[in-house]
């Protein structure tokens, strides 16, 4: 009796999404949630301004060295095992955080073990899902993209309000608890890539490229200098919005966090979510070119304008303006350079880290060349996306020419 051969099933990747979603939260808890901390720090653990930013550039750096060598050992060791693996250093970091500094003659350096361990996992966490989140099956790969990375974003705005109010609740020594309240949300992550299935990062019938084949590809350092310029435009506005409003627009300080800070990183989740689901309709290049216009529009009218309200509209557009500009850019690399894979994602990200880096250290060295004015420092930080558009409108040139 001859027995039918059951047809093999096309595995379903929603979970594996769904599980992206939940590694850009867990992100944006870990890059957000301490500096809450600082002035906590400070009063009760006695740790000063010098070294608690210094706390910051140890997560910046070991995340960049991530970036750097994730290229080298993602594809060797396997995706699922890799992002568990980061989520697992970013539970580890925030059970630390939440329960060695206080136990400990030194707070300092259980802190510094905190932030190592998950900035690893933060590292690893953005190089990783937006690669994966390109490689699941998908009728519009850029609506899925920015989908995925305005989770950041709401990640972010809940990580902000969820601990303000339990801080205020439950006081400000409460912190440990809240540290390991917090590390719930990688052990989520975990269970849910535990159990999803892998996509195929490079497509099949594609040669994985190197290093050699990115560097030797015009648009691939195009798509860089567009990665810079998208992390510039966007860190250059938003780290200076809340000290902005208070100093160059008179604000108070919470007004200054909510209407600068909050507001931005709302105005870019709502970016993101809407081409998220209305992106069929949009072309991605018009809209990342119209972006950028209207980012240096809102950089210039922030510098410019005298009445504190029009400033404040101003950061928060900006942050709708840049919303589209990194996950849009990598969305267009994968399109472009389809063997690219995780060395191109790897490098593209370090490009949005340095520029993320170097966005704010422009704006604030102009402002204080010109006496702590950060309208200055603003309004030179106008060029980051003066460039996106040209590097926008360089691409599609040639774009037209390729289907010419």
């Amino acid at each position: 009796m001859n027995q039918s051969r059951a047809l093999p099933t096309t595995p379903n990747y929603d979970r594996t999404v769904v599980a992206c979603f939940v590694g850009y939260i867990t992100q944006a808890v870990i890059n957000n949630f301490m500096p809450l901390l600082f002035v906590t720090f400070a009063s009760t653990l006695g740790i000063g301004m010098a070294k608690l930013s210094a706390l910051i550039t140890v997560n910046f750096v070991t995340q960049l060295i991530v970036d750097v060598l994730a290229g080298r050992f993602v594809d060797r060791i396997g995706y699922k095992r890799c992002i568990i693996a980061a989520h697992v250093a970013a539970l580890a970091g925030l059970l630390v955080l939440g329960m060695l500094p206080t136990r400990v003659s030194d707070p300092y350096v259980a802190i510094l073990i905190a932030i190592f361990l998950y900035a690893l996992g933060g590292g690893l966490i953005e190089v990783m899902v937006s690669p994966i989140v390109e490689a699941c099956p998908s009728e519009h790969k850029a609506k899925a993209m920015s989908l995925l990375h305005s989770f950041y974003c709401w990640g972010q705005l809940g990580t902000v309000a969820l601990s303000t109010l339990f801080l205020f609740v439950c006081g400000a020594d409460s912190w440990p608890v809240l540290a390991c309240l917090w590390a719930i949300v990688p052990v989520i992550g975990i269970v849910m890539f535990a159990g999803s299935p892998m996509p195929r990062i490079v497509p099949e019938g594609t040669t994985a490229m190197r290093f050699a084949d990115l560097a030797g590809k015009p648009v691939f350092w195009l798509m860089f200098l567009m990665m810079l310029c998208a992390g510039a435009a966007e860190q250059g506005m938003s780290q200076w919005a809340s000290a902005f409003a208070e100093s160059g627009l008179g604000v108070t300080k919470i007004i200054g966090d909510l209407a600068g800070p909050a507001m931005f990183a709302l105005m870019m989740g709502l970016s993101r979510t809407i081409y998220g689901v209305f992106g069929h309709r949009l072309n991605l290049t018009v809209f990342i070119a119209g972006s950028s216009a209207l980012c240096v529009a809102m950089y210039l009218t922030a510098a410019l304008s005298s009445l504190p309200v029009i400033g404040l509209v101003a950061c928060a557009l900006t942050g709708f303006s840049v919303g589209i500009m990194w996950p849009g850019t990598f969305s267009i690399a994968a399109d472009a350079m389809p063997g690219g894979g995780t060395l191109m994602f790897a490098l593209l990200a370090v490009a949005g880290d340095l520029g993320c880096a170097g966005g704010p250290a422009v704006v604030g060295f102009v402002a204080s060349a010109n006496g702590d004015n950060l309208r200055t420092g603003l309004l030179v930080g106008s060029i980051f996306a003066l460039i996106l558009f040209a590097c926008v409108a360089l691409m599609g040139r040639r774009r037209s020419r390729a289907t010419a």
